[in-house]
């Protein structure tokens, strides 16, 4: 009989130095996700596993966090109307379990989700990609799940419609047109404005319960931004799009304060504790840069503050976000 092989990461290391984070990434798995009554949802996912490690302590069991991600993936293909999210929180749970000599686990999950809608205006069937972002970390404290959605979208710089603006008032003037005329002309018909391709992130993190619908996140993410786009689109789409894209032009920042307007008026179930992550990205169309905007902030701090609270408090509500 052969002896028994060293278990080389129960040792201890020559740093003794503990780690926040140690595990697995890349892991890609099959997904499916029943509902009551309709299709399931079958998704190519990406998974990240982590745990936290000792300093006594010179490596974690590798293997066991491919084992726990198997093993609750083949239970939730099982179970119905199972979400991302919770998935993600019960793969966390299991790791505290199967480590211990951990304090926190951590999984994330990333993978593309399809909507299918008609366009605006030809009402010609298409879909929409939108990439589901889901999390959970897990302590003795208890476990906090997080669901999101990272959308794409146009924008329309307010700065150089404004410059459009003034130019067309010039020259309708030098032509005579009246003011009223003018100013009615102008009011019904958006100037052009420089625009951009927006990619907006939207995250909500709760301890599990009420659910959050994730087709809710979505919506919110892509009515933030100054239009909506489509895969598929005629004449008359393109032209709707262009017309309200113009017709809401948005900087980065206002893309940021949309979306938090759209999360209060949404999700008025969920308790002030949710955490909110919000992102607009402009990929910047006659710039070399792009442009940036985020906040973070309990949802009871958005509330006040869209109710006419007090808004100087970012750096207070940031803290929540970790």
């Amino acid at each position: 009989m052969s002896e028994q092989l060293p278990d080389v990461q129960a040792s201890r290391p020559d740093v003794t130095v503990g780690l926040n984070r140690v595990g697995v990434t890349g892991v890609e798995k099959l997904v499916k996700l029943d509902r009551e009554d309709r299709r399931p949802i079958v998704l190519m996912a990406e998974f990240e596993v982590y745990v936290d490690l000792p300093s006594w302590r010179k490596g974690i069991d590798m293997s066991r966090n491919m084992e726990v991600v198997d093993e609750i993936l083949e239970e939730a293909l099982g179970r119905r109307q199972v979400r991302v999210e919770d998935l993600c929180g019960d793969v966390a749970e299991r790791l505290l379990e199967k480590h211990d000599y951990t304090s926190r686990a951590e999984v994330q999950m990333e993978a593309e989700y399809v909507v299918r809608e008609d366009t605006p205006e030809s009402g010609r069937p298409t879909q929409f990609s939108a990439d589901i972002l889901a999390s959970a970390t897990a302590d003795p404290d208890g476990t906090h799940e997080e669901i999101g959605a990272h959308v794409v979208g146009m924008t329309v710089c307010p700065c150089s419609q404004g410059m459009s603006e003034s130019r067309a008032r010039d020259v309708l003037r030098d032509l005579d047109v009246e003011q009223g005329v003018v100013e009615e002309f102008l009011d019904r018909v958006p100037q052009p404005g420089h625009s951009q391709r927006g990619h907006a992130t939207l995250k909500l993190r709760t301890d599990g319960s009420p659910e959050v619908d994730l087709v809710d996140v979505i919506e919110v993410a892509r009515d933030s931004m100054s239009a909506r786009i489509y895969n598929m689109a005629k004449r008359p789409d393109e032209d709707h799009m262009t017309y309200h894209s113009h017709a809401n032009a948005k900087f980065v920042e206002d893309c940021v304060r949309s979306m938090a307007e759209g999360v209060v008026e949404r999700f008025t179930e969920l308790d002030d504790d949710v955490v909110v992550t919000m992102e607009q990205s402009n990929d910047e169309s006659i710039h070399q840069h792009n442009a940036h905007a985020e906040r973070v902030a309990e949802l009871g701090m958005l509330r006040e503050e869209l109710n006419g609270g007090n808004g100087d408090s970012i750096g207070r509500t940031n803290g929540h976000a970790g």
